[in-house]
């Protein structure tokens, strides 16, 4: 019994000083493993007989009972140690400055779209949408274009299928099928894609448009003018900014004309509301009878539309020069005309 009391103690002082878990694990081989001293004194256990047997054997599964549970307090305690030490190595100072993230910003042209859109939204217009891809009768025919007029020809239009149908050249077809979709009064405003065969520094083969579409009884010229005339002064941030119409001509629109802007040129800078020239900024007109016809409106309703391109809003407004900038993906470009994106206000509910 003695020797077993002497075994249990050298044990456990070595067990007590192990610091890592390959050093414990040979003490767990050389005190419990089957070349041990407690296996071996377990397997002379056979030599003895009665009261003697009983007690050597008591005491053997005793110390082997309480150096399993040393071992295995002490495996625990190790465990604990390695991952603290690791949860220092691996500790993140928190109260340092993050990693600078590199913020990103709306473009000019959805920015411009969407200050448009907000100002005809609260003027009463609801927003429409089409399809951009078309056919001749919707982009063409319905909107009073001849078949000999040269946007009908393939070196301004991209066709498809056999000419069958085409990238939509403006988004005027929106207000057809807004029209016949539904049933006057109309007061729609419409924007997205258009494509036509062009480029250079004032022309690209997708762009973008704003529309706009009222139909009712008695509306008149006037009505045109003035709508026009608030958007230009509250998009441009300028009271009454003065405005004129000149006679030009439209297919679907008679009488029709182009919107100027007062101005004032002052080398690359443009202000808007001043000055002693104009500058033409988009084009509009009186509905012609004969695309009310084509939209299914009634006898007695008669209306004003207009049009613009949103990349020429945005050269005007923010003094952009060349028109291509707007798709050459430059970085340094966005970051200087982009605009933050919680500036950016809510484009109106399409229907």
């Amino acid at each position: 019994m003695d020797r077993f009391d002497a075994l249990l103690k050298e044990a456990s002082t070595h067990i007590a000083a192990a610091s890592s878990m390959p050093a414990l694990n040979e003490l767990r081989v050389t005190y419990l493993g089957k070349n041990s001293a407690i296996i071996q004194a377990l397997a002379g256990l056979r030599n003895l007989e009665g009261e003697a047997k009983k007690e050597a054997g008591a005491r053997v599964n005793e110390v082997r009972t309480q150096l399993d549970h040393q071992i295995r307090q002490k495996q625990e305690v190790l465990e604990a140690e390695a991952l603290a030490a690791q949860l220092a190595r691996e500790a993140i100072d928190v109260t340092l400055p993050a990693r600078p993230i590199r913020q990103g910003a709306v473009h000019p042209l959805m920015q411009v779209a969407e200050e448009a859109l907000a100002i005809f939204a609260s003027m009463g217009f609801r927003l429409a949408d089409g399809p951009d891809i078309e056919d001749e009768y919707h982009n063409f025919t319905a909107l009073n274009i001849p078949e000999t007029h040269p946007a009908r020809q393939l070196h301004d239009t991209f066709y498809l299928q056999g000419l069958q149908y085409l990238l939509r050249t403006h988004t005027s077809p929106v207000q057809i099928r807004a029209m016949k979709a539904g049933e006057p009064p109309f007061s729609l405003v419409s924007f997205g894609r258009t494509y036509r065969s062009d480029w250079d520094a004032t022309h690209t083969p997708m762009f973008h448009q704003i529309e706009g579409l009222v139909v009712g009884k008695d509306i008149a010229m006037a009505h045109l003018k003035g709508c026009l005339q608030e958007f230009v002064s509250r998009f441009f941030g300028v009271s009454n900014v003065p405005i004129r119409l000149r006679p030009h001509y439209f297919p679907f629109t008679e009488p029709s004309a182009e919107l100027d802007v007062q101005c004032q040129r002052d080398g690359k800078h443009l202000k808007v509301g001043e000055g002693d020239s104009w500058m033409e900024l988009l084009g509009c007109g009186m509905v012609h009878p004969a695309v009310l016809h084509h939209a299914g409106v009634p006898e007695g309703y008669q209306g004003f539309a207009f049009g613009m391109g949103v990349e020429r809003l945005a050269m005007v407004k923010y003094g952009i020069g060349d028109l291509r900038a707007f798709f050459e993906n430059d970085v340094r470009w966005l970051e200087g005309y982009g605009a933050p994106a919680q500036r950016a206000p809510a484009i109106p509910e399409r229907r």
